[in-house]
């Protein structure tokens, strides 16, 4: 195996998390250059990509058993580079949103390969640790890219989206390295298969999980004026931390499973759990910092290992359309993220974030149960069988 595949690998996947989010330090900017633009047709800039991304990630699982993974990854890359480069050169809003859209379409055929090919070419450990290293490698890639759009904003409106100029990099190595894949004609008893309903069970929690984690994100600067502890640049830091969370669980993902073993998902949904109850409760600056590292370190653990069990139920032939529902799942829980707790406020009288995170807090405590009793009764079950 070259030295090269593991980091090419991970490369696909830091392209893909910079998608919509690594301009929006330049969003001011771009709204003040177009003043006749609606305020929602300035956040669709943001959110414009992943309405495309969803239908894409299924038309990349459909593209894969046709054509090999590398010509789909290199496709995906040059649509990403030129519709993420491109955006800058445009003089109209509308022509800006159509780039937008474009960008989503390219990050939609590479989003699922980041974690296929690690399907494809680790087995085991070095799977579940590779999971957890494309996971980390991701929120690092984040990082950068926001704070380097950040410097570019001081440039002009312009300037943030030439971060996308990262896609040539990732193009290159993959067009060296990534070895070339024969798509793998599927026998005709193996595509009756119906999908094993517990995939969806699987996509289902990572939905949950994304619209629990991205409360986080969203709500953090309201919190903290409701509670009268600080502005905008503090909910920066605060935010930040879950990325700092999640990258050292990350890191660490193969040596957690041996420790916690088959607890390692209810135990992260606890911490996650207790850490929003903090969040209900806290009126203290680091208490809050420690709470958001806490809920990174949960999803850091459970996107991962939600891949690797998914990916462990079915043939190796579809781990393509596996990774395409549960890639989109994560999409509909971000996206639905505000709606729906917004509406659980509204509907339950109390429009605070901290009766959100209450909320939150409570349905985690009662996700953590649910699962220990299915565990103890799946447990008798066993027993009774085998005696």
């Amino acid at each position: 195996m070259n030295r090269m595949l593991k980091p090419t690998i991970i490369s696909i996947s830091m392209a893909t998390v910079m998608a919509g989010a690594a301009i929006s330090p330049a969003l001011g900017l771009i709204a003040a250059n177009f003043p006749e633009a609606s305020p929602v047709f300035i956040k669709l800039i943001l959110t414009a990509p992943s309405l495309l991304i969803i239908p894409f990630t299924f038309i990349s699982s459909w593209l894969t058993s046709r054509i090999p993974k590398r010509t789909v990854a290199l496709i995906g890359l040059f649509i990403y580079v030129l519709a993420g480069v491109g955006a800058q050169f445009t003089n109209t809003i509308e022509m800006l949103l159509a780039f937008r859209f474009v960008l989503g379409a390219g990050v939609g055929l590479v989003m699922p390969l980041g974690i296929t090919l690690i399907s494809d070419h680790f087995r085991g450990r070095e799977q579940v640790k590779m999971m957890g290293y494309n996971s980390a490698f991701s929120n690092f890639g984040g990082i950068i890219t926001m704070m380097l759009a950040g410097y570019l904003a001081a440039i002009s409106w312009r300037a943030p989206f030439n971060v996308y100029l990262m896609g040539v990099v990732i193009f290159i190595l993959v067009f060296i390295f990534l070895p070339k894949d024969t798509p793998v004609k599927q026998d005709k008893s193996v595509e009756k298969r119906k999908m094993p309903l517990t995939v969806f069970g699987y996509a289902a929690a990572s939905a949950g999980i994304m619209l629990v984690y991205y409360s986080v994100a969203t709500n953090m600067a309201l919190y903290l004026e409701q509670s009268n502890i600080g502005g905008s640049a503090l909910a920066g830091t605060v935010i930040s931390f879950t990325t700092v969370g999640g990258m050292i669980t990350s890191l660490t993902l193969i040596q957690l499973q041996d420790i916690l073993k088959s607890y390692i998902m209810p135990i992260s949904i606890f911490l996650m759990g207790v850490a929003f109850t903090g969040l209900a409760l806290s009126h203290s600056v680091p208490l809050i910092l420690a709470c958001t590292c806490v809920i990174g370190f949960g999803q850091g653990i459970l996107f991962p290992m939600i891949n690797v069990k998914a990916l462990s139920l079915v043939n190796p032939l579809h781990s393509d359309r596996v990774i395409a529902i549960v890639s989109s799942s994560i999409f509909i829980g971000q996206f639905s993220s505000p709606l729906i707790l917004d509406g659980i406020a509204k509907l339950a009288g109390f429009p605070t974030i901290r009766f959100q995170y209450s909320v939150i807090g409570i349905a985690l405590g009662i996700s953590v149960l649910l699962i220990i009793l299915y565990k103890i009764l799946r447990k008798s079950k066993v027993s009774a069988i085998e005696a």
